[in-house]
Parts: structure tokens; C-alpha cells; sequence
């Protein structure tokens, strides 16, 4: 008896053949839906002042010369955000799902997870994080208003590189960490590995240094929000990966419930992961 089965002459449908693609003539031909392409009557445009520093106090910020100038709405800091109730973006960068080995901090302890403001009210912790917000008629005017606006920094000590960071005394980038150790975890045998090694004839040591990778889309940041005053309900046009998600963050920073948000996503001009999640 033969038991063998002649897998080229089943018909196995849809297994194993090619996908025909379906939106080539439409993005050919100019039909493409991405954030730029949506509009609303009446739209404002925002513009983020971005701090030149890596580690500093924030001062003051001054919007006065801003709010001046033709078409301005309005100008907005961290102060504001917190006056409003809007909450820090939640943010989950350790691994977690159950297949990931699990990380623990320091001593075994949780993993110190940075709060992510919309806006920081007190210090900023990179170049480019955003201070303040300028709010204009049209992206001309936004963009001059973010020109004027004034931010009094008192700048601290930084660190440029991970090993710098885990030098006795390093700045701390956080208060709670003081030694800007975030994860420390050891997996497996520790002493059949050092026994291993003080058997071994031949010991190679390198040292690798790895730069900085990330995920460069063609689409830039961009985003459309509209809020109907009548239904109170929050609608985000977005390129994105995860809009469920995001759709649940944004839920939270706002403070309402998941039901009033709604995130559209149709073309995504690259994604790469860096537009998985809520970011500012």
C-alpha cells in the first residue's frame, strides 16, 4: 500500500501561489490617501518649538511675540498641558509579549519606565524634545510664531554615549535612575559559563560598537485631529501602523473613553515601527 501523496497534482487553491497586487494603479496614478491628502474647512496648523539642548531646565516659556503675530490662535507648554488634565503618552518599550524573555531592573526590581509628556513643564531630555506648541491659520504663520517664541533654558550636564552613561558620577538622565541603569538582567548557567570559559584554550574578545538605527519613513510626521464639540467624540487621520492602539493611548491622554476616539489610517508613506505607537 502506498501512502505517499503526490502533493503537484492536488489542488491546493490560494497555498502557494503569488498575490496579485491591487493598489498599484491607484498610487500610480496619483489616487493615494496619505495624512497631507486630508483637509477640513477651517483647519489650524501646529508647529513645534524643539529644545537645542540634550539635558536642561526649563525656565520659562515665553509666547507673548508669538501670539502677536498675524493668524497665531494660540501658544502652548507643558504648563498648559498639565492644567488641562492631558496625561503623559503611555509607553511600553520593554518586550513583553509571552514568548520575550522576561527583564527585570537592577536587583530583580521593576523596570523604570520614563513618563512621556505631551509637552515636558520641566526639563527636557534630548535635542529636539518639544517644549511648546504655536497654533496658526496656516503653516507659514505657525511656523514664523515658533521663530518667536522664547525659551529660558538652565542647561545641565549630559551624556553623549551609553558607555559615558555608566561611568561613576554620570549625569543622571533620570532622578529615579540614578545610575541610568534601566534593565539588568542575567539569564542562564553564570557558573558553567565562567567555568567554560576558564577551560577553554582560546579566548577572543572584541569590542562592537553599534550606532544609532532607526526607521527614516518617506512620510514625514503628520497628523489631522478634529474634535466635534456636539458628539464630544476625537477623530485622528494618521499614516499608521497600529491605529487600535494608538486609538486606546489617545484615549488615555485625553482622559475619555476609548469609545470617543476614532483613528483613520489609510496610506502609510513608510513605517519601519516608528509609527506603531503614539509619539510627540
Amino acid at each position: 500500500m502506498n501512502d505517499a501523496i503526490d502533493i503537484a497534482a492536488m489542488d491546493l487553491g490560494a497555498i502557494g501561489q503569488p498575490l496579485g497586487r491591487k493598489e498599484d494603479q491607484r498610487l500610480l496614478t496619483g489616487k493615494g490617501r496619505f495624512t497631507d491628502d486630508f483637509n477640513m474647512p477651517g483647519q489650524a496648523y501646529a508647529v513645534m518649538v524643539r529644545s537645542p539642548h540634550p539635558h536642561a531646565l526649563i525656565l520659562g516659556v515665553d509666547g507673548t511675540q508669538a501670539k502677536r503675530m498675524l493668524g497665531v490662535l494660540g501658544v502652548f507648554s507643558g504648563t498648559d498641558c498639565l492644567a488641562d488634565g492631558l496625561a503623559p503618552i503611555p509607553h511600553s518599550p520593554v518586550p513583553s509579549t509571552r514568548y520575550d524573555l522576561k527583564l527585570t531592573g537592577p536587583g530583580g526590581g521593576p523596570i523604570f519606565i520614563g513618563p512621556q509628556p505631551l509637552l515636558p513643564a520641566d526639563r527636557v531630555r534630548h535635542v529636539g524634545e518639544a517644549v511648546a506648541m504655536v497654533v496658526a491659520e496656516t503653516l507659514p504663520q505657525a511656523l514664523d510664531a515658533a521663530e518667536a517664541v522664547a525659551v529660558e533654558y538652565h542647561e545641565l550636564p549630559r551624556v553623549t554615549s551609553s558607555v559615558t552613561a555608566l561611568l561613576p558620577g554620570a549625569p543622571a538622565v533620570w532622578d529615579e535612575a540614578p545610575d541610568n541603569v534601566l534593565v539588568d538582567t542575567m539569564f542562564g548557567d553564570a557558573a558553567a559559563t565562567d567555568r567554560a570559559f576558564a577551560e577553554a584554550d582560546h579566548i577572543a574578545e572584541m569590542y562592537f560598537h553599534i550606532g544609532r538605527v532607526t526607521g527614516v519613513p518617506l512620510e514625514p510626521r503628520a497628523a489631522l485631529g478634529h474634535h466635534h464639540p456636539d458628539t464630544e467624540r476625537y477623530t485622528l487621520y494618521a499614516g499608521s501602523g497600529g491605529p487600535v492602539r494608538q486609538k486606546i493611548e489617545l484615549a488615555e491622554v485625553l482622559g475619555v473613553a476609548p469609545e470617543r476616539v476614532r483613528v483613520l489610517s489609510y496610506d502609510v508613506g513608510g513605517n519601519f515601527g516608528v509609527r506603531n505607537r503614539v509619539f510627540s
